[in-house]
């Protein structure tokens, strides 16, 4: 039989403290996640304990600067760590996305007092995050956003409903993009909502294929008041803020599906060096190691896309078409990738006893969020050919 047990990603890490950071997110991944992943996945329990320990550890903030309570790892860094949490959880991985992403208005466009005032405890208080821009109506089409703020002296008045809402119902800020003035993107203001404010509240979270741990819900304003001081950036600013985020955004999701498809690799690879058929390892037959070596390379393919995006970005430069490419490669890779694996395992990959069935889910919902994968082709166009006429 053969003894080809998966090994762990060999990572090419700019500094010790970046090796060390991996080393320590496995640590936690191996011994406070992988146990209770699929019993926890399968009864839809969130796992806020994890999302605690990792803000105790300072994995909450990471590619955020130190002074305002980040870990001030570069993007590089920051996006591996998010692969190596989805490979284990996918409900781990993307909620350290998503609340990233939540941090970043602040983060970026935020003032100095607002920064001081927030910021630390965002970044490594404990505290949890949501993004709220899509709404019931306005999903792609995000410019055309109801939900509205109205200015009432010193405060904001927010009534409407947000959907899709990761973390919808638990997170304890949300950073809502809300109308403030004429249709379309120019009249879109960010705001930074508490998770307890009056008048904001949660339907029962949506009953999904997969990512069963992680709610999303309609989250709904009710006259919710918050002062001006909680306002990001300039009014009519909020639609290119969102843009923005948006960018980095996707890159996680970039990395969090090069996780799933690692762990959907590293079982297949598991499977057919153990299970035997015609007296044999059905690893030895040539059909399966064609799919092995082509999901290899799917995924090595789309781990040096994500992370050249990410360089980019760290390096101050442009990186929007890439960022669009690589959300685009890395959750298509996912999807063809996890069914493979389900193939491979045959008939016991189609069942809950092996986690093959759960990372083929799990990778659908990657190909949708934050822009669907035919948004991300749309956007690259754009960068090729220009704006389309109207």
């Amino acid at each position: 039989m053969h003894d080809r047990a998966p090994q762990p990603v060999e990572r090419h890490l700019p500094t010790d403290e970046a090796r060390d950071l991996i080393s320590l997110v496995r640590d936690i991944a191996r011994r406070d996640i992988a146990p209770t992943a699929a019993e926890e996945e399968d009864a839809g329990r969130f796992p806020r304990e994890v999302f605690t320990l990792l803000s105790d550890s300072g994995l909450l903030g990471l590619p955020y600067d130190a002074e305002r309570g980040g870990g001030d790892q570069p993007y590089e860094v920051y996006l591996q760590v998010l692969e190596e949490l989805a490979a284990v959880r996918l409900t781990v991985g993307l909620g350290v996305s998503v609340h990233t992403l939540a941090c970043y208005p602040l983060a970026a466009h935020g003032t100095k007092q607002q920064c001081v005032e927030h910021l630390p405890a965002m970044l490594g208080g404990g505290l949890l995050g949501a993004y709220c821009l899509s709404e019931p109506s306005a999903g792609s089409d995000a410019a055309s956003l109801r939900t509205r703020a109205v200015r009432d002296g010193d405060d904001w008045v927010l009534t409407g409903t947000k959907a899709w809402i990761t973390h919808g119902g638990i997170a304890d800020f949300c950073t809502v993009l809300a109308r403030t003035g004429e249709d379309g993107p120019r009249g879109i203001t960010a705001f930074l909502v508490p998770g307890d404010a009056e008048g904001l509240s949660a339907a029962a979270p949506e009953k999904k294929m997969g990512l069963k741990g992680s709610p999303t819900a309609q989250v709904h304003f009710d006259g919710v008041r918050i002062p001006d001081t909680r306002r990001i950036g300039e009014p009519g600013q909020g639609f290119a803020i969102a843009l923005s985020a948006l960018d980095s955004g996707r890159l996680g999701i970039a990395a969090c599906a090069i996780g799933v498809a690692q762990a959907a690799l590293d079982e297949a690879v598991r499977y057919a060096t153990e299970r035997r058929q015609f007296g044999r390892p059905i690893a030895d037959f040539q059909g399966l190691r064609f799919m092995l070596a082509d999901m290899a390379t799917q995924i090595e393919a789309g781990r040096a896309l994500y992370l050249a995006a990410a360089r980019l970005r760290d390096a101050g430069r442009p990186f929007a078409r890439q960022a669009a490419m690589a959300k685009l490669h890395c959750t298509d890779t996912a999807m063809r990738v996890t069914t493979d694996a389900v193939q491979i395992l045959g008939g016991y990959g189609y069942t809950a006893d092996f986690p093959a069935e759960r990372y083929m889910r799990e990778a659908k919902v990657l190909q949708i969020v934050e822009g669907t994968n035919q948004i991300q082709r749309m956007v690259i166009a754009r960068h090729l050919a220009g704006p389309e006429e109207r």
